[in-house]
């Protein structure tokens, strides 16, 4: 009887304390915590999916985010500021991994670099979105309003014939709806992840002090430097959602 209460605790594979999968406590809160804000994400894109599916006539992105900084007014650029936009989070999505992969080997030169360049990158998006939504709302673009009705025109010039849309949209007012359907989902959605990447931002200058005074040398490991990149690279993801949705669809 002895023998068998041994052999059972020898082949006992987890008692409890560390992930048998050798995740740490923080990092297993990060994903069920990056998870949950996944699902709200998702319910608000659903929305406007929704939304969208079931109205007749929709602004055509092309015609409304067809502006760029200090370019002549009438320039058609469509698509290219977001795009740039895009590129510039993508690329600090990459810094952020090699500062992540700096970490790994301690060096704490390698993640204060990076990581700089992660903040940097990050501000420049946020300084790119402060722009966009100040030009749209030049324009009369705003939460339940729009004031400009030839700018409300132009965006659904792309999709019908003027006359059309003058006669079949906007004679019922369906046009101008959806309008307002759309730049109300555009500022929440686009403004709730611009809170994100804000924090997000808040949060790497946090560790950014922490690695320049030699918090996590002293730990022995940079694993909160992994923890925060999970979550910005979950922001970079959703903003391919948000980009796929908005400016392509």
């Amino acid at each position: 009887m002895a023998q068998a209460t041994a052999t059972t605790a020898e082949t006992k594979l987890w008692g409890g304390g560390r992930s048998p999968f050798n995740v740490s406590y923080g990092k297993m809160m990060m994903w069920f915590f990056l998870l949950s804000d996944a699902f709200t994400f998702g319910a608000f894109l659903i929305s406007y999916g929704t939304t969208r599916f079931f109205s007749a006539v929709w602004p055509d992105p092309n015609k409304v985010f067809k502006a760029f900084p200090f370019a002549d007014a009438s320039a058609n650029l469509p698509l290219v500021f977001v795009s740039l936009m895009t590129f510039i989070l993508i690329m600090s999505s990459v810094t952020m991994v090699l500062a992540v992969h700096a970490g790994h080997y301690g060096d704490r030169k390698g993640v204060i670099k990076w990581l700089l360049w992660t903040i940097i990158g990050g501000i420049c998006f946020l300084s790119c979105q402060a722009w966009e939504w100040t030009h749209l709302h030049h324009h009369g673009a705003w939460w339940g309003s729009f004031t400009d009705p030839s700018m409300a025109l132009s965006s659904f010039s792309g999709l019908f014939s003027e006359a059309t849309v003058q006669k079949a949209a906007f004679a019922n007012g369906a046009g101008l709806q959806a309008t307002h359907d759309f730049y109300n989902y555009f500022f929440t959605i686009t403004g709730f992840h611009g809170a994100h990447v804000l924090s997000g931002v808040v949060l790497l200058i946090l560790i950014l002090v922490n690695t320049v005074n030699g918090v996590y040398d002293r730990r022995g490991h940079y694993e909160m430097v992994e923890k925060v990149g999970l979550y910005w690279h979950f922001v970079d993801l959703v903003w391919v959602f948000v980009f796929t949705c908005f400016y392509l669809l």
